[in-house]
Protein backbone atom coordinates (compact mmCIF):
# COMPACT_ATOMS: atom_id res chain seq x y z
CA UNK A 1 0.00 0.00 0.00
CA UNK A 2 1.23 3.36 -0.92
CA UNK A 3 2.71 6.03 1.79
CA UNK A 4 0.79 9.45 1.66
CA UNK A 5 1.45 12.77 3.03
CA UNK A 6 -0.20 13.76 5.82
CA UNK A 7 0.32 16.81 8.57
CA UNK A 8 -0.28 17.41 12.19
CA UNK A 9 -1.15 20.13 14.45
CA UNK A 10 -0.58 20.51 17.81
CA UNK A 11 -3.37 23.70 19.05
CA UNK A 12 -1.47 23.29 22.34
CA UNK A 13 1.96 24.29 21.39
CA UNK A 14 0.81 27.27 18.87
CA UNK A 15 1.15 30.94 20.40
CA UNK A 16 0.38 33.17 17.41
CA UNK A 17 3.72 34.04 16.42
CA UNK A 18 2.16 34.06 12.74
CA UNK A 19 5.62 32.48 11.66
CA UNK A 20 4.07 29.64 9.50
CA UNK A 21 1.67 32.37 8.37
CA UNK A 22 4.50 34.05 6.87
CA UNK A 23 6.35 31.17 5.19
CA UNK A 24 3.67 30.12 3.31
CA UNK A 25 3.59 33.81 1.93
CA UNK A 26 6.78 34.10 1.29
CA UNK A 27 7.05 30.75 -0.18
CA UNK A 28 3.41 31.56 -2.65
CA UNK A 29 3.24 35.20 -3.07
CA UNK A 30 4.19 36.19 -6.47
CA UNK A 31 5.52 32.87 -7.42
CA UNK A 32 3.64 30.84 -9.87
CA UNK A 33 4.69 26.75 -9.42
CA UNK A 34 2.97 25.46 -13.16
CA UNK A 35 0.98 22.44 -12.34
CA UNK A 36 0.74 23.02 -8.75
CA UNK A 37 -0.33 26.49 -8.32
CA UNK A 38 -0.43 30.52 -10.03
CA UNK A 39 0.80 32.88 -7.51
CA UNK A 40 -1.11 33.90 -4.59
CA UNK A 41 -2.48 37.48 -4.40
CA UNK A 42 -1.23 39.20 -2.04
CA UNK A 43 -4.08 40.33 -0.35
CA UNK A 44 -7.26 38.46 1.02
CA UNK A 45 -5.87 34.88 0.26
CA UNK A 46 -4.63 33.36 3.77
CA UNK A 47 -3.92 30.18 2.41
CA UNK A 48 -2.53 29.36 5.63
CA UNK A 49 -4.67 30.97 8.88
CA UNK A 50 -4.64 30.74 12.60
CA UNK A 51 -8.16 30.58 14.22
CA UNK A 52 -8.20 32.36 17.82
CA UNK A 53 -10.42 30.63 20.51
CA UNK A 54 -10.85 31.90 23.95
CA UNK A 55 -12.49 30.10 27.21
CA UNK A 56 -13.52 30.62 30.44
CA UNK A 57 -14.29 33.71 32.51
CA UNK A 58 -12.42 36.56 35.03
CA UNK A 59 -9.81 35.64 36.84
CA UNK A 60 -9.49 31.96 34.94
CA UNK A 61 -9.24 32.76 31.07
CA UNK A 62 -7.36 30.86 27.97
CA UNK A 63 -6.52 32.01 24.38
CA UNK A 64 -5.29 29.39 21.93
CA UNK A 65 -4.61 29.41 18.42
CA UNK A 66 -5.08 26.81 15.70
CA UNK A 67 -3.79 27.26 12.45
CA UNK A 68 -6.28 25.84 9.29
CA UNK A 69 -5.35 25.00 5.55
CA UNK A 70 -6.62 22.61 3.57
CA UNK A 71 -7.37 19.63 4.40
CA UNK A 72 -6.71 17.36 1.38
CA UNK A 73 -9.47 15.54 2.23
CA UNK A 74 -9.47 11.78 0.86
CA UNK A 75 -13.03 12.13 -0.43
CA UNK A 76 -12.81 16.29 -1.23
CA UNK A 77 -16.19 17.76 -1.73
CA UNK A 78 -14.05 19.99 -4.11
CA UNK A 79 -12.95 17.23 -6.28
CA UNK A 80 -16.87 16.49 -6.99
CA UNK A 81 -17.91 19.97 -7.56
CA UNK A 82 -14.74 20.22 -10.13
CA UNK A 83 -15.47 19.86 -14.29
CA UNK A 84 -12.84 18.52 -16.85
CA UNK A 85 -10.53 17.97 -14.18
CA UNK A 86 -9.54 20.85 -12.66
CA UNK A 87 -9.13 18.82 -9.35
CA UNK A 88 -6.90 15.87 -8.60
CA UNK A 89 -6.11 13.56 -5.43
CA UNK A 90 -2.73 12.57 -5.91
CA UNK A 91 -1.61 9.11 -5.06
CA UNK A 92 0.28 10.24 -2.20
CA UNK A 93 -2.66 12.23 -0.48
CA UNK A 94 -2.22 15.59 -1.78
CA UNK A 95 -4.81 17.46 -3.63
CA UNK A 96 -3.99 19.56 -6.51
CA UNK A 97 -6.26 22.77 -8.10
CA UNK A 98 -5.19 22.81 -11.24
CA UNK A 99 -4.64 26.77 -12.01
CA UNK A 100 -5.26 26.31 -15.51
CA UNK A 101 -8.35 23.72 -15.82
CA UNK A 102 -9.71 25.16 -12.81
CA UNK A 103 -10.01 28.59 -14.61
CA UNK A 104 -13.65 29.97 -13.82
CA UNK A 105 -15.03 27.02 -11.50
CA UNK A 106 -16.06 29.10 -8.88
CA UNK A 107 -18.73 26.26 -7.42
CA UNK A 108 -14.95 24.87 -6.42
CA UNK A 109 -14.27 27.71 -3.65
CA UNK A 110 -17.87 26.87 -2.37
CA UNK A 111 -17.96 23.26 -2.07
CA UNK A 112 -15.10 23.83 0.14
CA UNK A 113 -17.31 23.11 3.94
CA UNK A 114 -13.87 24.18 5.74
CA UNK A 115 -13.23 27.29 3.71
CA UNK A 116 -9.92 26.94 2.63
CA UNK A 117 -10.25 27.45 -0.83
CA UNK A 118 -10.16 30.94 -2.02
CA UNK A 119 -11.32 32.68 -4.97
CA UNK A 120 -8.82 34.78 -7.41
CA UNK A 121 -10.59 37.32 -8.88
CA UNK A 122 -8.08 38.99 -11.10
CA UNK A 123 -7.23 35.09 -12.51
CA UNK A 124 -10.89 34.01 -12.02
CA UNK A 125 -9.40 30.61 -10.80
CA UNK A 126 -9.96 28.50 -6.96
CA UNK A 127 -6.56 28.17 -4.49
CA UNK A 128 -5.77 26.40 -1.77
CA UNK A 129 -2.85 25.42 -0.05
CA UNK A 130 -1.42 22.75 -2.19
CA UNK A 131 0.74 21.11 0.66
CA UNK A 132 3.39 22.00 -0.18
CA UNK A 133 3.57 19.53 -3.21
CA UNK A 134 6.16 21.32 -5.59
CA UNK A 135 9.03 20.93 -2.72
CA UNK A 136 8.09 17.52 -1.35
CA UNK A 137 8.22 16.39 -5.05
CA UNK A 138 11.96 18.05 -5.12
CA UNK A 139 12.80 16.27 -2.36
CA UNK A 140 11.95 18.18 0.67
CA UNK A 141 10.49 16.02 3.80
CA UNK A 142 8.78 18.86 5.97
CA UNK A 143 6.25 21.52 4.50
CA UNK A 144 7.51 25.32 5.05
CA UNK A 145 5.29 25.97 8.20
CA UNK A 146 7.13 22.63 10.09
CA UNK A 147 10.15 23.86 9.01
CA UNK A 148 9.73 27.84 9.85
CA UNK A 149 7.54 27.26 12.86
CA UNK A 150 10.26 27.65 16.36
CA UNK A 151 7.46 25.98 18.49
CA UNK A 152 7.01 22.50 17.14
CA UNK A 153 3.55 22.63 16.26
CA UNK A 154 3.81 20.90 12.82
CA UNK A 155 4.65 17.71 11.71
CA UNK A 156 5.08 16.45 8.17
CA UNK A 157 4.47 12.45 7.71
CA UNK A 158 4.70 10.10 4.89
CA UNK A 159 2.75 6.94 6.18
CA UNK A 160 0.42 3.92 4.93
CA UNK A 161 -2.99 4.36 6.39
CA UNK A 162 -2.89 1.70 8.52
CA UNK A 163 0.30 3.48 10.12
CA UNK A 164 -1.55 6.92 10.47
CA UNK A 165 -4.48 5.19 11.98
CA UNK A 166 -2.55 3.84 14.47
CA UNK A 167 -1.01 7.11 15.07
CA UNK A 168 -4.53 8.82 15.34
CA UNK A 169 -5.64 6.00 18.07
CA UNK A 170 -2.55 6.52 19.84
CA UNK A 171 -1.90 10.01 20.13
CA UNK A 172 -5.82 11.26 20.13
CA UNK A 173 -5.82 12.96 17.09
CA UNK A 174 -8.69 14.35 15.86
CA UNK A 175 -9.89 15.69 12.48
CA UNK A 176 -12.08 18.95 11.69
CA UNK A 177 -15.71 18.47 11.18
CA UNK A 178 -15.61 14.62 11.40
CA UNK A 179 -19.14 13.81 10.60
CA UNK A 180 -18.68 15.22 7.44
CA UNK A 181 -16.92 12.73 6.23
CA UNK A 182 -14.51 13.53 4.32
CA UNK A 183 -11.32 12.55 5.87
CA UNK A 184 -9.09 14.81 5.99
CA UNK A 185 -5.11 14.52 5.92
CA UNK A 186 -4.63 17.21 8.23
CA UNK A 187 -5.02 16.14 11.82
CA UNK A 188 -4.88 17.88 15.41
CA UNK A 189 -3.60 17.05 18.57
CA UNK A 190 -5.73 18.90 21.63
CA UNK A 191 -8.58 20.11 19.16
CA UNK A 192 -10.49 20.29 22.30
CA UNK A 193 -8.96 23.62 23.28
CA UNK A 194 -11.09 25.05 20.25
CA UNK A 195 -13.93 22.81 20.33
CA UNK A 196 -14.97 21.90 24.16
CA UNK A 197 -15.64 23.81 27.63
CA UNK A 198 -14.01 23.43 31.07
CA UNK A 199 -15.10 24.77 34.83
CA UNK A 200 -12.69 25.50 37.02
CA UNK A 201 -12.45 26.92 40.76
CA UNK A 202 -10.73 27.98 43.83
CA UNK A 203 -11.34 25.99 46.90
CA UNK A 204 -10.28 27.17 50.39
CA UNK A 205 -10.80 26.19 53.86
CA UNK A 206 -10.87 28.23 57.51
CA UNK A 207 -7.94 27.14 59.94
CA UNK A 208 -8.17 28.65 62.92
CA UNK A 209 -10.32 31.39 61.46
CA UNK A 210 -8.04 32.23 58.68
CA UNK A 211 -9.43 31.77 55.26
CA UNK A 212 -6.67 29.14 53.50
CA UNK A 213 -6.22 27.71 50.34
CA UNK A 214 -7.49 23.88 50.14
CA UNK A 215 -4.41 22.28 48.64
CA UNK A 216 -5.08 18.47 47.85
CA UNK A 217 -8.68 18.59 47.45
CA UNK A 218 -9.88 16.31 45.29
CA UNK A 219 -12.63 17.53 43.07
CA UNK A 220 -15.14 15.17 41.38
CA UNK A 221 -18.03 16.45 38.57
CA UNK A 222 -20.46 13.93 37.65
CA UNK A 223 -23.57 14.46 35.03
CA UNK A 224 -26.56 12.61 35.22
CA UNK A 225 -24.56 10.48 37.65
CA UNK A 226 -21.72 9.75 35.95
CA UNK A 227 -18.70 10.61 36.05
CA UNK A 228 -17.33 13.48 33.51
CA UNK A 229 -14.24 14.51 35.06
CA UNK A 230 -11.80 13.90 38.35
CA UNK A 231 -9.02 16.16 39.58
CA UNK A 232 -7.31 17.37 42.38
CA UNK A 233 -6.82 21.04 43.95
CA UNK A 234 -3.27 22.87 43.46
CA UNK A 235 -0.85 24.59 45.45
CA UNK A 236 -3.67 27.17 45.48
CA UNK A 237 -6.89 25.34 45.72
CA UNK A 238 -7.67 25.61 42.43
CA UNK A 239 -8.64 23.17 39.88
CA UNK A 240 -9.91 22.55 36.36
CA UNK A 241 -12.10 19.86 34.39
CA UNK A 242 -11.86 20.24 30.91
CA UNK A 243 -13.02 18.35 27.45
CA UNK A 244 -16.73 19.27 28.49
CA UNK A 245 -19.54 19.73 25.65
CA UNK A 246 -20.67 23.20 25.22
CA UNK A 247 -24.29 23.69 25.91
CA UNK A 248 -24.44 20.70 28.33
CA UNK A 249 -26.45 20.58 31.68
CA UNK A 250 -27.04 19.09 34.64
CA UNK A 251 -23.57 18.65 36.41
CA UNK A 252 -22.80 18.37 39.71
CA UNK A 253 -19.27 19.13 41.55
CA UNK A 254 -18.35 17.39 45.02
CA UNK A 255 -14.79 18.46 46.84
CA UNK A 256 -14.14 16.75 49.60
CA UNK A 257 -11.40 15.90 52.01
CA UNK A 258 -10.64 15.30 56.01
CA UNK A 259 -11.55 18.86 56.34
CA UNK A 260 -14.95 19.13 54.99
CA UNK A 261 -16.64 19.09 51.76
CA UNK A 262 -18.84 20.87 49.38
CA UNK A 263 -21.00 20.41 46.42
CA UNK A 264 -22.43 22.68 43.73
CA UNK A 265 -24.98 21.96 40.76
CA UNK A 266 -25.17 23.64 37.66
CA UNK A 267 -25.15 24.02 33.70
CA UNK A 268 -22.38 24.68 31.05
CA UNK A 269 -23.54 27.59 28.19
CA UNK A 270 -21.68 27.57 24.92
CA UNK A 271 -18.75 28.70 27.46
CA UNK A 272 -16.24 27.21 29.74
CA UNK A 273 -17.19 28.81 33.55
CA UNK A 274 -15.30 29.58 36.61
CA UNK A 275 -17.56 28.29 39.17
CA UNK A 276 -15.99 31.45 41.79
CA UNK A 277 -14.34 30.47 45.49
CA UNK A 278 -16.09 27.51 47.15
CA UNK A 279 -15.75 27.36 50.69
CA UNK A 280 -14.73 23.85 52.26
CA UNK A 281 -17.54 23.51 55.34
CA UNK A 282 -17.09 20.93 58.21
CA UNK A 283 -18.69 17.31 57.27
Amino acid sequence: MASKWNLIVDVARCDNCRVCFLAVKDEYVGNDFPGYSAAQPAQRHNWLDIRRQERGSYPLVEAHFMPVMCNHCDDAPCLEAARDGAVRKRPDGIVIIDPVKSRGQRQIVDACPYGAVCWNEEQQIPQAWPFDAHLLDAGWTRTRAEQACPAGVFRTLKLEDAQMQQLQAAEGLEVLQAGRGTRPRVYYRNLHLMTKCFVGGSLVRRVGGVEECAEGVEVVLTQGGREAGRTTTDTFGEFKIDRLEPGSRGYRLDAADATGRCSLVFDLDERSRYLGVLQLAAA
